[in-house]
């Protein structure tokens, strides 16, 4: 007699759409899907893949950070492509010559005073390259197109690099959220750095064993 093999636990779990109906990206997947098929280019597939994540693995891209990437050596004239949304930074002063992507809804809607297509994404120039992204705030897009920038249409790239040549894929840092500093060791043991969820940050909270050296160790 044979010995039956639990087969409940053998699925992959990974997304294969994505949760959100925004018909905008639906219409990306749609599109990227037919790319990803018809072409060997792992580009296409690995922007598929992260269309379909969760917003906390799609985290936002700073400003500061996109330029400092695209000033890498090698990147020049490259077009910087961001699965995800572009943030404003204050601190950069000077926002070099930027052309756009963004998901547009509403607001595209209304800049083109008409029906959205599926070219509702905006495509960006950033240091003579171009910056591709889901989403773009309105104090970076008022940044970018006061420093003479431009806004192209997500089809437009597609058809300049539909095997994303002359790409660079960039991401957010997926670990910045706060809640990672609360991971690892526990909070007091020796070598943890972890945080503490405690009410508050004083005399009375969690400043005995671990936090001072007089009572018992320090970490």
């Amino acid at each position: 007699m044979g010995v039956d093999i639990r087969h409940n636990k053998d699925r992959k779990v990974r997304r294969k759409e994505p949760k959100s109906q925004d018909i905008y990206l639906r219409l990306l997947v749609k599109l990227y899907r037919f790319l990803a098929r018809r072409t060997n280019s792992n580009f296409n597939k690995v922007v598929l893949r992260r269309l379909f994540m969760s917003r906390t693995n799609r985290p936002p891209l700073s400003l500061s950070r996109l330029i400092r990437k695209m000033k890498m050596a090698g990147r020049d004239n490259k077009t910087a492509v961001v699965v995800g949304c572009i943030t404003d930074d204050v601190r950069i002063q000077d926002v070099p010559k930027i052309k756009v992507i963004q998901q547009a809804g509403k607001m595209l809607a209304c800049e083109c005073r008409g029906t959205p297509r599926l070219t509702a994404f905006k495509v960006g120039m950033i240091l003579s390259g171009q910056v591709c992204a889901l989403k773009v705030t309105s104090g970076a897009r008022r940044r970018i197109l006061n420093s003479g920038g431009k806004i192209l249409t997500f089809d437009q790239l597609a058809l300049a690099s539909p095997k994303g040549q002359n790409t660079v894929l960039l991401s957010g840092p997926r670990k910045a959220r706060e809640v990672y500093r609360h991971f690892g060791k526990a909070p007091g043991t020796p070598h943890s750095h972890t945080k503490p969820y405690i009410r508050s940050k004083g005399r009375k909270f969690e400043r005995a064993r671990g936090r001072r050296a007089s009572r018992g160790y320090k970490n």
